[in-house]
């Protein structure tokens, strides 16, 4: 194992140097690791200079790979490389645009959680008149035309249903549930719409939900700043608390803690007077994970501490119904995650061994990925993998591109023992199963949520 470095905060390229001597390397030989590992052949040691010198910062890309040479946990290279920042990196991906606007909203909706944020037009007949009533028609109209054929389950029945399938399979399902009640909202009269905005603000949230677990954060964030909106008109500032905290578990798992952390806590700061316990608790969980992943130990040890203080209070019948999920192992499991990405892993252990329960195989999936990283940070490889392989039958049996790219996640970590013979065998596993997990990209999902975020403002 690598020696551990002196305590306190330290700038990201007096650390590299650090890590680097003390393994007895030159730049030279570290950027060899790297190349050998990453399957990049083209870094040279002149850019680990550049990032020992501090001119320049690496991505997470490579501050993934210099934890697997370097023998660290990926959250001390990530924090960092936030204190070596003068501010937080801007997000570069497709999802960007939609990512800016809902934080923009966020921001809004702070400031007056029950305030109007969302515009909609008295009433869209045939033929609607300005751009507002056209953006909703047609939102309307292309969730009906795509949307899925036959019986198309219940806003109650679909949240049950993802217990037990992935986004890839649902998502089409949740964008016409979406469509649906958009279209409704915008026909209906003063009376009926205070009836509906509930109801449209539960189908974004959960249409954003299925979204991002079929791996389109885009189309999930979206869906998220309509329901964000829907929530806001219907005066519910508990639910739109809700849509931020499951917005910060997207762009948690996609890679932007910073957003993810502004989400969560814009999120409880607006609810925590009107939230139940257990939404209090999971807004929590929220701001520490988003804190762990973005190399903010302290912050995300108050927020799991004040989260664990809290789930005592919390009483799954006494939740909201979009809550019925939540109980205690659930907020165990959270708690292990987090604990995983402070690098606790001892801790954590436990905590999601007892995560895999009948029934959740997309929860067991995605809580196994997180703790075979665990045994890799105690050291036990072979139990890593033997956990992982579980987890790989698991995300088959959700169908859910977001599982399935945690346990790629893993894979990558198991990078660097790729010649112990567990590590072959868990390979070779995976390369078997790679043709019955859903794929993560455009191609999954053809359905309306690109078409309706036009009708969202």
């Amino acid at each position: 194992m690598t020696p551990s470095p002196p305590p306190g905060p330290q700038p990201l390229g007096p650390l590299l140097a650090r890590l680097r001597l003390a393994l007895g390397w030159s730049q030279q030989r570290l950027a060899a690791r790297l190349c050998a590992v990453s399957g990049v052949p083209t870094l040279t040691r002149h850019e680990v200079s550049r990032w020992e010198r501090q001119l320049r910062v690496p991505g997470d890309f490579w501050l993934g790979w210099l934890a697997v040479v370097l023998d660290v946990p990926v959250g001390l290279l990530s924090g960092a490389a936030a204190r070596s920042r003068p501010e937080p990196p801007p997000v570069v991906r497709p999802g960007s645009r939609s990512r800016s606007a809902l934080l923009a909203l966020a921001r809004r909706w702070l400031a007056d959680p029950r305030g109007s944020l969302l515009i909609v037009p008295p009433r869209v007949g045939p033929s609607p008149t300005g751009p507002a009533g056209a953006a909703w028609s047609e939102a309307a109209a292309d969730a009906t035309r795509t949307g899925p054929t036959g019986a198309v389950p219940t806003l109650t029945e679909l949240r049950r249903l993802d217990d037990l399938a992935g986004g890839a399979d649902l998502v089409g399902y949740g964008a016409y549930r979406l469509g649906r009640a958009v279209r409704e909202l915008s026909g209906a009269g003063p009376a009926a719409r205070r009836r509906l905005l509930p109801v449209l603000a539960e189908s974004a949230q959960l249409a954003g939900w299925l979204a991002a677990d079929a791996g389109h954060p885009a189309g999930g964030l979206d869906a998220y700043r309509l329901g964000l909106r829907a929530a806001a008109a219907a005066g519910d500032p508990a639910f739109g608390a809700h849509v931020l905290g499951a917005a910060s578990h997207l762009l948690a798992g996609a890679g932007d803690p910073y957003g993810a952390l502004a989400l969560a806590r814009t999120g409880y700061a607006g609810a925590r007077r009107s939230a139940s316990p257990g939404l209090r608790a999971l807004l929590l969980h929220r701001v520490a994970l988003a804190a762990a992943l973005g190399g903010r130990p302290e912050a995300a040890r108050r927020a799991l501490a004040a989260a664990d203080r809290g789930a005592d209070a919390v009483e799954p019948a006494r939740e909201p119904p979009w809550l019925y999920w939540l109980d205690g192992p659930e907020l165990a499991a959270m708690t292990g995650r987090t604990l995983v990405a402070l690098g606790r892993p001892r801790a954590a252990e436990p905590l999601l061994a007892a995560a895999r329960r009948p029934g959740r195989p997309r929860g067991a999936a995605l809580y196994g990925a997180w703790l075979a990283r665990a045994h890799l940070q105690l050291g036990d490889v072979e139990q890593a993998c033997a956990v992982a392989e579980a987890a790989l039958l698991d995300a088959v049996r959700a169908g859910s591109p977001r599982a399935a790219g945690q346990l790629a996640e893993v894979r990558r970590r198991l990078a660097r023992h790729a010649g112990e013979p567990a590590v072959r065998r868990h390979t070779a596993v995976a390369a078997a199963a790679a043709r019955y997990l859903p794929s993560n990209g455009p191609a999954a999902h053809q359905g309306p949520l690109v078409p309706l975020s036009r009708g969202i403002r």
